[in-house]
């Protein structure tokens, strides 16, 4: 059986990951496309080499755009890699643009397609991502969900119950993976004081809103005044603040940094601001409050938990901070145990006609 998996940005590289692994240990032929759609050693490079990923056999080089012409980018190149290496299964991850093109034109193709987080929704159609989860889910032939509410939503669709699979979580596979390399590592103790406000912002609702950003850096500067507040900022966020002219106080902003240190940055958090869905997942696990900064979110099973709050109203951020306190156990959810890889090359290589 012949796996391709298609990639395309930040958020895909640690679902790849743990499949990719299981997959070879399952003795599957297997080719890597990356779309190219994040092409910075931060976004992109730096991430293969922390996962320990090979280098991929294809990459598209789409480069960033508008949504329309990324997506046409995607569907023009891929199509001729599918024709000529017409794969049993396209492996496909998440929400990016380069999802839901891979889909389409697979589809056209007559190839099989799984799609590994099925069933996500934040039921926000103004996310570019709700978009592509839909488009993906109505397309694919097998669909690998990461929640059991996943599958509700699926069936509630009208998708057939064979294609639904439940197998957990393979974001927290990567996540494990990333943390036993942390604690592996030498580094120097901690340096003394209150632990530090951990902030990712990158969605357009956000970073693109002038009005919205600076209520954003407004709270922030406030919650520096009080504890340390670390903000590695996506390259598009960084532009956005540089163009407004956002002053951010005592806020220390970086660059992106690498996976293993971010979640390493992370599990010592008093607490995560972000608008990112992995990283709502990623402080369920580890037991680390999250504050989301949109009225909706997809992964509606954090919420339940009780590590992550929606916070769409950002004069309340300061004071949520200064209050909230780690939970002394963290949530166990089902099938967020780290062997979601393994699960999926395993539905995968179950359906090999």
């Amino acid at each position: 059986m012949k796996l391709l998996h298609i990639v395309g940005a930040r958020p895909n590289f640690p679902k790849l990951a743990p499949v990719l692994r299981a997959a070879a240990a399952g003795g599957l032929h297997q080719v890597v496309v990356h779309t190219g759609q994040h092409y910075d050693d931060a976004l992109s490079d730096s991430l293969f080499r922390d996962l320990g990923l090979p280098e991929p056999d294809i990459n598209l080089g789409v480069g960033s755009a508008t949504h329309a012409v990324q997506t046409a980018r995607i569907m023009e190149r891929l199509e001729p890699v599918l024709l000529s290496e017409r794969p049993d299964w396209l492996v496909l991850y998440g929400d990016v643009n380069s999802t839901a093109a891979s889909a389409l034109v697979a589809a056209k193709l007559g190839i099989r397609v799984a799609h590994v987080e099925a069933g996500l929704r934040s039921g926000d159609r103004t996310m570019p991502e709700e978009i592509n989860r839909i488009v993906t889910d109505r397309l694919a032939d097998l669909l690998l969900t990461p929640s059991r509410d996943a599958d509700v939503v699926l069936r509630a669709e009208g998708e057939p119950e064979a294609e639904i699979v439940f197998v957990g979580n393979v974001m927290i596979d990567s996540m494990m993976y990333a943390l036993d390399q942390w604690r592996s590592r030498p580094r120097a103790p901690a340096a003394p004081g209150p632990a530090p406000v951990v902030v990712t912002l990158h969605r357009p609702s956000n970073v693109d809103d002038l009005e919205r950003l600076t209520a954003l850096a407004q709270a922030l500067r406030r919650i520096a005044i009080e504890r340390p507040v670390i903000f590695p900022a996506h390259p598009r966020t960084r532009l956005r603040l540089a163009d407004a002219r956002v002053e951010l106080g005592a806020v220390t902003i970086t660059g992106p940094i690498g996976y293993i240190d971010m979640i390493g940055l992370v599990e010592g958090a008093h607490a995560v601001v972000t608008d990112s869905g992995g990283v709502q997942e990623e402080t369920t696990v580890l037991g680390v409050p999250c504050f989301t900064v949109r009225s909706t979110t997809e992964r509606p099973i954090t919420i339940r938990c009780g590590t992550n709050r929606l916070v769409p109203e950002l004069d309340a951020l300061p004071r949520l901070i200064r209050e909230v306190s780690r939970p002394e156990i963290a949530p166990v959810i089902e099938g967020w145990d780290g062997k979601a890889g393994i699960r999926i090359a395993a539905a995968i290589a179950g359906r090999p006609g």
